[in-house]
């Protein structure tokens, strides 16, 4: 099932390229906005299950482009990214140790939303395709022989940076939790259509130029080990992600007016654009495309303040 939240909030499944409205289905649920109506959803899905399938089943739907996809999960309780988290096509020597940061609620956005470049000296824009795990019960100190019973699906999620910022402390708060820097969706698949996250093909297109292309298979520490890592810290619950990282060598600068669409394979394709008021821009370069011509750092800024 992929269900998602679609114009003022209504609860939806995608079904191909249709949208079905469950709205009718949620009368008896109590909630006070869409996230805690997704969090009960996915607590409790086994007792909805058999409801929201027959309405998909017996509902024709309207196209996807006649409304407006907004973020399945629009405001969780926890954010938590895993940081180096891939092994870079085997150019590590070795798995590198966990490694997290938490961004805030309010860097969520949707399909069709738009990312934000901030007033910042950063270095560069940039942002990762990642595998987004939703947690589907309270998970506190689970081991990871047990986390993917924690797992009630997926869903794209772009992590945005603003790199090289110039105090090195508390960089990731700096470079991570801004809003807008946490694109989401299209929607959330449920776990039993992903009959194996860890060989999935991820791909992220720049102004329709492909610049990501990675498979999950890449992935360092996989998802039962960061849930177990995670949980021994503190508590998921419901409806929080933990994003899973990226193949560092696709990255591109993000930049005014460019169009940003990414797709894991199953997780349907979620599309950003991206705004910058101050227009800097950058060489449309990707990482591994410097380091083939031996060059080192991040792809120079070319214009605009703080160039």
């Amino acid at each position: 099932m992929k269900l998602l939240f679609f114009d003022d909030f209504r609860l939806g499944a995608l079904k191909s390229d249709m949208v079905i409205d469950l709205s009718d289905s949620i009368q008896k649920i109590s909630y006070t906005d869409p996230q805690s109506l997704m969090n009960t959803i996915i607590e409790n899905f086994l007792d909805y299950q058999e409801e929201l399938q027959s309405i998909i089943d017996n509902s024709r739907g309207v196209p996807v482009n006649q409304v407006s996809i907004r973020p399945p999960l629009p405001k969780p309780a926890n954010i938590d990214c895993m940081a180096v988290n891939y092994m870079e096509n085997g150019t590590l020597s070795e798995k590198p140790p966990f490694n997290a940061f938490q961004k805030s609620p309010g860097s969520i956005i949707g399909n069709g939303d738009t990312m934000i470049l901030p007033d910042v000296p950063a270095t560069i824009f940039e942002g990762e395709a990642e595998l987004g795990v939703v947690i589907g019960k309270r998970a506190s100190h689970v081991k990871a022989a047990d986390a993917m019973n924690y797992v009630f699906g997926y869903t794209n999620f772009i992590d945005g940076s603003a790199r090289g910022l110039p105090s090195p402390i508390n960089v990731f708060y700096q470079m991570k939790s801004r809003d807008t820097f946490a694109p989401i969706g299209p929607c959330i698949v449920t776990a039993d259509e992903i009959p194996d996250p860890h060989n999935l093909n991820v791909k992220l297109w720049n102004n329709e130029i492909l610049m990501q292309d990675f498979n999950t298979s890449d992935m360092a520490n996989r998802i039962p080990e960061c849930i177990e890592w995670i949980t021994s810290i503190h508590t998921l619950g419901p409806g929080d992600i933990v994003a899973t990282g990226t193949n560092h060598g696709g990255l591109n600068p993000f930049q005014d007016g460019d169009s940003i669409e990414m797709e894991i394979e199953g997780l349907d394709r979620l599309k950003i654009k991206v705004r910058d008021d101050l227009k800097r821009t950058w060489a449309r370069e990707t990482r591994s495309e410097r380091q083939q011509k031996g060059l080192k750092g991040f792809t120079p800024q070319l214009t605009g303040k703080y160039a």
